[in-house]
């Protein structure tokens, strides 16, 4: 089972599964049967017959509630005979490590992944609108980010969930160079081809933003964590868990333009 088999690592779990001829079922709300976070009732039909989960948690898995939430689906998933559970976390947030414990203690054979901030938020999450439009506004300041890729993510996740060399590891993932903000759109805009411009905004205005969009104000607390510089250093758990290194920012940039990503 993929929770969040939708989302951007989970669908990219989803597909390198299916591709190695392994069943695969997606939990969400609309998987067939459909999993929904805020109603349990629904999870014992998802969990029957899985025996291996790839769990996520969104918005973030640090926010309040959230560790009650995937504890309690622990629970429940040792319970209908789930052996082995592949957790996505996130570096340096204390609420996603009080979120690991949670599960931990449902007994399953745990594999944590501890991830940067993904790539893929430039063309499928957050900051997609921004690129499209040549600028992006946001309250980092200087602060720096190894900006991991989702497909290192998904394929560390693969591994977890098929190898039992994984069972009870902490794999701290990122990519293999530390940006700014403004680095990024550097690279953006080498690959592009055209201006893209990161200009820093204020907390109030990113708060603003947010609710205009309909988005948690909760991601002013990754904000928070990026600026405080507590992830300003790189994670080797792509090259642990591999053999290889992880991916680069710019090489993500460039493919995903070449495919048309920002195109409307």
């Amino acid at each position: 089972m993929v929770v969040g088999g939708t989302g951007k690592t989970g669908r990219r779990v989803a597909e390198r599964l299916t591709a190695r001829g392994l069943p695969v079922r997606i939990g969400s709300r609309s998987g067939r049967p459909p999993f929904v976070w805020e109603s349990p009732r629904t999870w014992d039909a998802a969990l029957d017959g899985v025996g291996a989960v790839y769990l996520t948690y969104y918005p973030d898995l640090g926010i309040p509630g959230a560790a009650e939430a995937v504890g309690a689906f622990a629970r429940t998933a040792a319970a209908r005979g789930v052996r082995r559970v592949v957790l996505l976390s996130g570096r340096g947030e204390e609420g996603a490590r009080h979120s690991e414990d949670k599960v931990r203690e449902s007994g399953v054979e745990l594999t944590v992944i501890r991830a940067s901030w993904f790539a893929q938020n430039f063309d499928e999450g957050l900051f997609a609108d921004a690129v499209h439009s040549g600028e992006i506004a946001l309250p980092a300041g200087d602060a720096v980010e190894p900006f991991v890729d989702a497909d290192d993510i998904a394929d560390v996740a693969v591994a977890a969930l098929t190898e039992d060399r994984h069972i009870g590891r902490t794999y701290e993932v990122s990519g293999p160079r530390l940006l700014s903000f403004a680095d990024a759109a550097a690279d953006l805009t080498r690959a592009l081809g055209r201006e893209i411009r990161y200009v820093p905004a204020t907390m109030d205005a990113f708060r603003t933003a947010l609710i205009e969009e309909g988005l948690p104000l909760d991601l002013t607390e990754l904000i928070g964590l990026l600026t405080d510089g507590r992830n300003a250093h790189l994670a080797h758990g792509v090259q642990e868990a591999l053999g290889r290194p992880p991916r680069d920012f710019a090489d993500y940039a460039r493919d995903a333009a070449a495919r048309g990503a920002w195109k409307r």
